[in-house]
């Protein structure tokens, strides 16, 4: 790797303190630039060079994203990173407006209803519970130890991203589940981990959530991980949840983030209606 690519991340590790992700997102999306100080033509070629490979204009504006912050930080500007900038960048593709994968309440309660055999099942159905009860993403479940679990008022520790760290409420229910699993735990133990007490992979945790859904007569959606947040999200504001809250507890720095995951199906959209028209109310 180029020198001033590397320059750029020891900064961004040392002096910002970004996660371990962020710097392997950083790593991957500077391997499309062609030197350290691309033309604009350039730029726009590797644009083109990512779309001609397939990728999605979502996965384009990622790396986008990474490009635009180094380019910022070459130029050595002082102004906060925007459209003002004089130094060559690229502007973000446009991109569907998709509605998020969420689970039915029919599989909620087929998978609240699961009745796990053995170690294994109990991890991932806990697993399950946990997501749908907190909203968390899957890799702050898997980095939750015992110690960071409050009995006593229903709350969890998560470090979020950035390296941010939120205390997120959970339910009796799921206090109930969590005790009868961690009461032999030692504190510094992860809660979902395997049976060497080392952390679980993500794939190995789709694979398992995978089976488990389908074990109990649910077909998983597309993005099945991500897919509890998204159902999260939509549930915390049908039952009357404020927008602000929910950016709270799902970590977002903005609430254009959070109002993405509020993605509200037909049916809640018909029911507000009947309820503000004012043809109804004669």
């Amino acid at each position: 790797m180029e020198a001033r690519f590397e320059q750029f991340i020891r900064e961004r590790k040392y002096l910002h303190n970004v996660s371990p992700r962020t710097i392997e997102w950083y790593q991957d999306s500077l391997k499309w630039l062609p030197c350290p100080s691309p033309s604009q033509d350039q730029l726009i070629e590797i644009v083109v060079k990512m779309r001609e490979r397939g990728r999605k204009a979502t996965g384009c504006n990622a790396t986008i994203r990474a490009i635009n912050a180094y380019l910022h930080w070459n130029s050595a500007e002082k102004r906060k990173s925007g459209a003002g900038c004089t130094h060559p960048r690229l502007s973000e593709l446009k991109e569907p407006k998709e509605v998020f994968p969420t689970f039915t309440e029919a599989q909620v309660k087929r998978l609240l209803a699961a009745k796990p055999k053995g170690k294994f099942q109990r991890r991932t159905h806990l697993l399950v519970l946990f997501l749908m009860d907190t909203g968390c993403r899957i890799g702050e479940a898997l980095e939750v130890r015992v110690s960071d679990i409050d009995f006593d008022n229903l709350l969890v520790t998560l470090d979020g991203k950035g390296q941010k760290q939120r205390l997120v409420p959970f339910s009796f229910e799921l206090r109930r589940v969590l005790f009868m699993y961690c009461k032999e735990s030692p504190a510094e133990a992860l809660i979902f981990a395997t049976c060497n007490r080392t952390a679980l992979g993500r794939r190995d945790v789709l694979r398992d959530v995978k089976l488990h859904c389908e074990r109990n007569g649910v077909k998983p959606p597309v993005r099945t991980l991500h897919a509890f947040r998204h159902t999260f999200a939509v549930n915390y504001l049908r039952r009357g949840g404020s927008v602000f809250h929910l950016q709270k507890v799902l970590g977002h720095s903005s609430l254009e983030m959070t109002r993405r995951y509020a993605n509200l199906v037909t049916t809640d959209l018909q029911a507000v209606h009947e309820r503000i028209s004012l043809l109804s109310k004669a």
